[in-house]
């Protein structure tokens, strides 16, 4: 409901061939249903734009890339244009574009894009080169087409992601 409220949605269940794009929300710690599976799949007939944004990203019981892992298996092979970068408790406190290698800083308000250090450019290479190749193989415009599917970690009470998911359904609107 949470997720629906934070991007203007509509909460639904059932697969609506009129969509401009579905939200799919996975919380790491409790997998994927096969209710949702099924509904992942129909929404293939109608070539529907997805992303799968990861909640509870704050928990430790699992994280981001263990629902990566998950989707790609259930769903189809996911994109993950950020990762999350933690703090020194552990938490959720940036994001680091695979794209440009810059961070989103969203423990200030309003969050701060910042450079990288070199250490995370490092960590990030074989994530980043995959990432790359993906977009580049299924073109520019793949997202609104249908046929790339972005996971978006996602923690909305600080913020964490929702700037990233606005500007992909951005791309949706005529």
């Amino acid at each position: 409901m949470a997720v629906a409220r934070a991007f203007g949605a509509t909460l639904s269940s059932e697969v609506d061939s009129l969509a401009d794009c579905a939200i799919f929300v996975i919380n790491p710690s409790t997998g994927i249903d096969q209710a949702t599976i099924d509904m992942w799949a129909a929404f293939d007939e109608y070539v529907t734009p997805r992303i799968v944004v990861v909640t509870h990203i704050e928990n430790h019981d699992a994280d981001f890339d263990d629902a990566i892992m998950l989707a790609n298996r259930v769903f189809d092979r996911m994109a993950t244009p950020f990762l999350v970068l933690h703090d020194d408790a552990g938490l959720a406190c940036a994001l680091i574009s695979l794209e440009s290698l810059e961070v989103i800083d969203y423990s200030t308000a309003p969050s701060q894009i910042i450079a990288s250090e070199p250490e995370h450019k490092t960590l990030v290479q074989e994530f980043r080169q995959e990432y790359l190749e993906l977009v580049l193989s299924l073109g520019e415009d793949a997202f609104a087409a249908g046929l790339l599917f972005p996971a978006i970690p996602l923690w909305i009470e600080r913020g964490i992601g929702v700037d990233i998911v606005k500007s992909y359904l951005n791309q949706l609107s005529p």
